[in-house]
């Protein structure tokens, strides 16, 4: 398989283009290979709606909630430990992108527009000072649009703070659910060690202007599982 680094055969703009893409994406935060997963303590609030929990994260980013009762909240808590465990392994950018093609759109404030052709032709990403500001992909079926807003640096990579998501219909492109609204904190897990999610807070948004729920996931005496 040729490195996409090389690409002798690739106009100019499109070598450019690509290059830029990649360093954006090598500069996100992953973690390392050999990562034995964490576990501590968490909750849920949904409204009025506390739960309280502990959790293990296993190697295979597996994520088991226990002591809570209510399947729903664990199953929310599991979920965004998923989420976010899975944004954290280390893909390589020849892997995930050598069947696609890079071109330059416009650029705006929110960074250089990314055109995607080849396997995952219409997808875009917008990038910004070595960030990936937007993400306007196709995922099983449907079409997410993300908006970065701002990051935290870790010394190896970003991190996204504070983000909005929002579903798309992919053949009208309209919005088929509410926009959310994310706010993270990371903490590492122990000095120099790897960082992990402390808290997030969504918030979804109806009509533009009326906030209809708010949910927030905490995790705290947080632990790496021994490797023994």
């Amino acid at each position: 398989m040729m490195s996409l680094k090389e690409l002798p055969d690739k106009p100019f703009e499109e070598k450019d283009c690509l290059e830029s893409f990649r360093l954006a994406y090598e500069n996100r935060y992953t973690w390392e290979s050999d990562f034995p997963g964490y576990k501590g303590s968490c909750s849920y609030k949904n409204g009025k709606e506390l739960f309280k929990g502990e959790f293990i994260v296993g190697k295979d980013l597996k994520a088991s909630i226990s002591i809570i009762n209510n399947e729903l909240a664990k199953k929310a808590l599991a979920s965004q430990l998923w989420e976010v465990c899975i944004h954290r392994v280390r893909r390589p950018f020849e892997k995930v992108h050598y069947e696609n093609t890079f071109s330059f759109g416009d650029k705006n404030e929110t960074g250089l527009e990314v055109l995607v052709g080849g396997k995952n032709k219409g997808d875009k990403y917008r990038i910004k000072d070595n960030v990936v500001t937007m993400v306007y992909r196709h995922v099983h079926g449907s079409l997410v649009n993300i908006f970065t807003k701002e990051v935290l640096f870790t010394g190896k990579g970003y991190l996204s703070k504070c983000y909005t998501s929002q579903y798309l219909n992919p053949s009208t492109k309209e919005p088929i659910g509410p926009e959310s609204y994310f706010n993270d904190e990371y903490i590492p897990l122990y000095s120099g060690g790897p960082w992990v999610l402390s808290n997030r807070t969504i918030i979804k948004e109806v009509d533009n202007s009326i906030y209809n729920s708010e949910e927030t996931y905490s995790f705290f005496d947080l632990e790496e599982l021994s490797t023994c």
